[in-house]
């Protein structure tokens, strides 16, 4: 058997299992999310322990696979798909959040965990710090799915979804900082040196989608509609993310985030040529396929000693979640109020605190932690129960706090 015929099938494996959990899903009524994890741990389980097969897969063994084929796809379609106008409109309440917040909440995260855990030998700050950035990225990709359903205000949807897109990036630009001085690769390991390591990153990464996302425009109007069209989406979603992180070693998340804002742009506007369709289901189906892929990894790669040997972690990481998150919307808002064209009511800001889940980004993360790291399994143990907090216990619960809220 050649070395491409177990990738294969592996691939074919995670995209039958997807498709039978959306069918399981639907017919349970529980969310697609959990499914996946379960269903994932249930096939590691019977391959292992019933059949006696080592399928070979650690956690620690997908780093490459997750960002460089998982994330950009991810980020970009996102970042496709949202409206722009509306975004436009939050662009300012939605910044301050994805950025400042996005950090404050990483430190008040990482500095709650560190007293949690209360072990400086065997976690040490920067391993706390890097929890903090791992936790610290959203996806309320469900809470979303509700709201529209629901027909919940459109403003609050934007608020959730557009602080979701930009948290990512930057909480992934932000985690790959604290890594580099966690494993010793980063150039300066001071703060000072951090901050501008992190702005260098992400500025740079933002000049480079820039400027792909404005060939991407240029080549979409040199090409007719189709199957080109299609093919020229895919190439500035990946080659806006090498080109940042291969070539100019800087954030390829927010290059590509950026890119993919300038065709959505182009694409919706009202006078463009394009007719999108034939793109946005492109990139539905390669992300559709890339976030079942890395939920049925975490349930694959669960193991029962994470839970039973790591359970005050995972509450320590559970608790540090919720208090940094309604510090940061409960005390900034009353501020951001102040300046805001349009104030954000208080019913949209509980919405907001509960419904700030964490999902594949963070997921994506823990799976690509080095395990050259002493505490790395830790972490991973840390985010597996934030997100399975988030797919049992929030994600349920949202549709009574949306009644409520908005």
């Amino acid at each position: 058997m050649s070395a491409i015929e177990p990738i294969v099938a592996f691939a074919v494996g995670l995209f039958a299992l997807s498709l039978l959990a959306d069918r399981l899903g639907a017919l349970l009524r529980l969310p697609h999310t959990l499914v996946l994890v379960l269903m994932g741990a249930l096939v590691a389980w019977l391959l292992t322990a019933v059949a006696g097969v080592d399928t070979g897969l650690r956690a620690m063994s997908f780093h490459d696979l997750v960002f460089f084929v998982f994330l950009p796809v991810l980020v970009f379609e996102s970042a496709y798909h949202i409206p722009v106008r509306t975004l436009t409109r939050n662009l300012g309440v939605i910044l301050f959040l994805a950025v400042i917040g996005m950090i404050l909440s990483a430190l008040i995260s990482a500095a709650l965990i560190y007293w949690g855990i209360g072990h400086p030998a065997g976690f040490p700050w920067v391993a706390a710090l890097l929890t903090g950035a791992l936790l610290a990225a959203t996806d309320p990709v469900a809470v979303v799915a509700q709201l529209k359903a629901m027909g919940a205000p459109e403003r609050v949807t934007m608020l959730l979804e557009g602080e979701s897109l930009f948290n990512d990036a930057s909480a992934i630009v932000l985690f790959g900082v604290v890594l580099g001085m966690a494993t010793g690769a980063g150039a300066d390991a001071t703060f000072s040196g951090a901050m501008f390591s992190f702005l260098q990153v992400f500025f740079g990464g933002l000049g480079v989608g820039a400027a792909a996302g404005a060939l991407g425009v240029g080549a979409l109007w040199l090409f007719r509609p189709g199957v080109g069209h299609a093919l020229i989406i895919l190439t500035v979603a990946y080659g806006s993310f090498l080109l940042a992180e291969t070539v100019f070693h800087v954030s390829g998340i927010l290059a590509a985030l950026l890119a993919g804002l300038i065709l959505a742009r182009f694409v919706q506007r009202e006078d463009s040529p394009i007719v999108g369709t034939e793109l946005s289901f492109v990139l539905r189906l390669m992300a559709y396929a890339a976030n079942g892929s890395v939920f049925l990894l975490v349930g694959m790669t669960l193991t029962l000693p994470m839970f039973t040997e790591r359970w005050l972690a995972m509450l320590i990481a559970i608790g540090a979640v919720l208090v940094a998150r309604a510090v940061i919307v409960f005390g900034s808002m009353p501020l951001l109020n102040l300046v805001a064209a349009r104030p954000v009511p208080l019913g949209y800001q509980g919405v907001m605190v509960w419904g700030g889940l964490r999902g594949a980004v963070t997921l994506a993360l823990a799976l690509s932690l080095p395990a050259s790291l002493d505490y790395w399994w830790t972490i991973q143990a840390m985010a597996y129960g934030v997100v399975m907090f988030t797919l049992v216990v929030q994600a349920p619960t949202m549709p009574w706090l949306i009644r409520r809220g908005v």
